[in-house]
């Protein structure tokens, strides 16, 4: 199992047009999600696996604890995301 670092730097480019600096954003969030899904999948998997008696209670744990993790980190980005949008809401024009 190969943990990776979330890596936000340089990942929208800057230019004019705001519907390609979206569609990045977009993207960017869309992969991270589906990759947060794929560790939720995996470790439903290998909950299944040890019941049939193919998987160690270790591979279990450890994929149940990255699951928690990442679900985790996916809530507290989303909070981050909503405190600045409500925080660009308050600016005054």
């Amino acid at each position: 199992m190969r943990i990776e670092a979330v890596n936000l730097n340089n990942t929208i480019p800057v230019q004019e047009n705001n519907k390609v600096r979206n569609n990045e954003f977009e993207n960017m969030v869309k992969n991270y999600l589906d990759k947060v899904n794929d560790v939720q999948i995996n470790a439903d998997t290998e909950a299944l696996n040890m019941l049939k008696g193919d998987a160690d209670i270790h591979e279990v744990m450890i994929a149940t604890e990255e699951a928690r993790l990442s679900l985790e980190l996916t809530v507290q980005l989303r909070n981050k995301m909503i405190d600045a949008y409500q925080e660009i809401m308050r600016i005054q024009i």
